[in-house]
């Protein structure tokens, strides 16, 4: 009897010391993530505040570049991230990225650009591995892409260092799906630099990125591919 009765009062204990555990991760949840979580490194938008008047001509063949201030070269990412009690803009962002145009008769004939997506940065460490290893699985696919499938007319461009606007399309590649892109872009001519930037929204289902089960934070679907790019003159 008092064996039984020793039993029945550890089996007490022993849930209430579990439910008093999940209690505390529940309620600690938001509080944990906010502090490794932060607004994240953003590619900034194409800024013509500093652009001077283009020093060459656009017909030829232009290679990504590190750019200039403040039109440094970069590529990342935007997403809401949910909690609770907050919805939070979370970005990531890349400066490795390689590509080259070709441009003819003031038109873009072809292009291409690789972003390496290994270098991917956020703000937080444990962010940036889980970034990489359970949402873009950087290990099978390190690299995306974008392929031009249509000229670009620039003759619409300025040549006086304000920027214009082009439309583009393309193919998208994240991970293992493409999908077809069609997006309008702000383009710059600077000194010897043509500068392009904006942002490309897409459903991150389309891309097979998923996102496990957090404890406390949910990645918004819909969110925007940010792009600055930077191109220079070939020789």
């Amino acid at each position: 009897m008092l064996k039984k009765l020793f039993y029945n009062r550890t089996l007490v204990i022993s849930v209430f010391v579990v439910l008093i555990i999940a209690l505390t991760v529940v309620g600690l949840g938001p509080l944990i993530y906010s502090m490794i979580a932060g607004p994240g490194v953003t590619t900034e938008p194409l800024d013509d505040s500093r652009a001077k008047e283009a020093s060459t001509d656009v017909n030829g063949q232009w290679r990504v570049g590190d750019g200039t201030a403040p039109n440094f070269t970069s590529v990342g990412f935007s997403f809401n991230e949910v909690l609770p009690a907050e919805r939070r803009l979370t970005s990531g962002s890349t400066t490795a990225v390689d590509g080259e145009i070709e441009v003819t008769d003031q038109e873009v004939t072809e292009g291409s650009i690789k972003v390496l997506m290994e270098d991917l940065t956020t703000d937080k460490t444990v962010r940036d591995q889980n970034m990489k290893s359970k949402l873009f699985e950087t290990d099978k696919f390190p690299e995306a892409f974008f392929k031009l499938t249509a000229p670009v007319d620039l003759s619409s461009v300025p040549e006086d260092g304000t920027k214009g606007k082009v439309t583009m399309e393309g193919e998208l590649t994240i991970k293992d799906a493409t999908q077809e892109i069609k997006q309008d872009f702000d383009v710059l001519r600077d000194g010897e630099h043509l500068v392009i930037g904006g942002a490309i929204p897409i459903n991150r289902l389309d891309y097979n990125v998923k996102t496990p089960e957090f404890l406390a934070a949910k990645v918004a679907e819909e969110g925007d591919v940010n792009i600055l790019i930077s191109f220079k003159k070939q020789d």
